[in-house]
C-alpha cells in the first residue's frame, strides 16, 4: 500500500495536481459555507461590490486560474513554483466551477434550480482529476510493452464504450445518471437500458408509436420521483443550499 501510494500519489511528478485537487476541493467547500452564510447574513462575511456592482466570485477565480496556468508554463513543473501554481489554479478553478450555472446562463442563478449544475460540474470534475492522480492514464502509451499496449487499447474501448453509454442516458432524459456515469461506467449502463423519461429525445424518437412503452414511462417515472424527490431534494439542499422560490410573474397569484 505504501508503495503504490508513493508511486501513484506522492511522487514529485503528482505533487502539483494533488495540490491542486486538494485546493480545488477546500475552495469549493468554503466558498459554499461562506455564500450560505452571506445568504443567511451570519458571520462577518459580506457580497462584494464595487461602484453598485456585485462581483461575483468567478471573476478572481479567473484571475488566479490564469495566473496559475500561465505560472505553472514559465516554472516548467520544477521548484516550488510548480505546487504554488497549482494550488492557485486549484483555488481560481473550484471559484469558476462553483458558478458554472452563472457561466452557463449568462445570469445570476446561484440560488436557483439551474445553479444546481454547479455542482453536479465540481463533483465530476474532481471525480475525473481524482482518477488522473490514481494513474489512471490509459491514453498514454509511450515506453510501454505489448502486453501493456493491448490493456491500454481495452481501457480506451472502454472509455469510449461508457462514454457512449452515458450519451445515451443523457438523451433519455436521465442528465445526473449520464454525468455521474462519465466515472461510474455501471450507473452509465444502468441510465442507458432504462426506459426514457416522458419529454426526452430519446422518447420523441422511439416511443412515438408505442403508447404501451409510453405509459410504462409516464408511470415508472411517476412511482420514481415519488420515492426519491424527497431525499434528493434534501441531499441537494444541503450540498448547494436551498434554491429561492420561483417569482411568478406579475398579476398572478401566489
Amino acid at each position: 500500500m505504501g508503495h503504490w501510494l508513493y508511486r501513484n500519489i506522492i511522487e514529485p511528478g503528482k505533487l502539483p495536481l494533488l495540490f491542486a485537487l486538494a485546493a480545488f476541493v477546500v475552495t469549493f467547500v468554503v466558498t459554499r459555507v461562506i455564500t450560505r452564510l452571506i445568504r443567511a447574513g451570519r458571520g462577518p462575511f459580506r457580497n462584494v461590490k464595487a461602484g453598485g456592482v456585485h462581483i461575483h466570485h468567478v471573476v478572481p477565480g479567473v484571475i488566479l486560474t490564469i495566473i496559475g496556468g500561465f505560472g505553472s508554463i514559465a516554472s516548467g513543473g520544477r521548484g516550488l513554483g510548480a505546487p504554488l501554481c497549482a494550488v492557485l489554479f486549484g483555488v481560481g478553478a473550484g471559484l469558476v466551477l462553483d458558478e458554472f450555472a452563472l457561466i452557463l446562463h449568462l445570469a445570476d442563478v446561484y440560488w436557483t434550480e439551474e445553479g444546481r449544475q454547479s455542482v453536479e460540474v465540481v463533483v465530476v470534475t474532481a471525480a475525473l482529476v481524482g482518477l488522473l492522480l490514481a494513474g489512471f492514464s490509459p491514453f498514454g502509451v509511450n515506453d510501454l510493452s505489448q502486453e501493456e499496449l493491448q490493456d491500454r487499447a481495452v481501457a480506451v474501448l472502454t472509455i469510449v464504450a461508457n462514454f457512449l453509454l452515458s450519451l445515451v442516458a443523457l438523451t433519455k432524459g436521465k442528465a445526473r445518471t449520464a454525468i455521474f456515469g462519465v466515472v461510474l461506467p455501471p450507473l452509465a449502463l444502468y441510465g442507458a437500458l432504462r426506459l426514457a423519461r416522458p419529454g426526452s429525445r430519446w422518447a420523441r424518437r422511439f416511443y412515438r408509436n408505442r403508447p404501451r412503452a409510453r405509459a410504462r414511462a409516464a408511470l415508472r417515472v411517476y412511482h420514481h420521483d415519488r420515492r426519491w424527490a424527497g431525499p434528493s431534494r434534501t441531499v441537494q439542499n444541503w450540498i448547494a443550499g436551498k434554491p429561492d422560490p420561483e417569482r411568478l410573474p406579475p398579476g398572478r397569484a401566489s
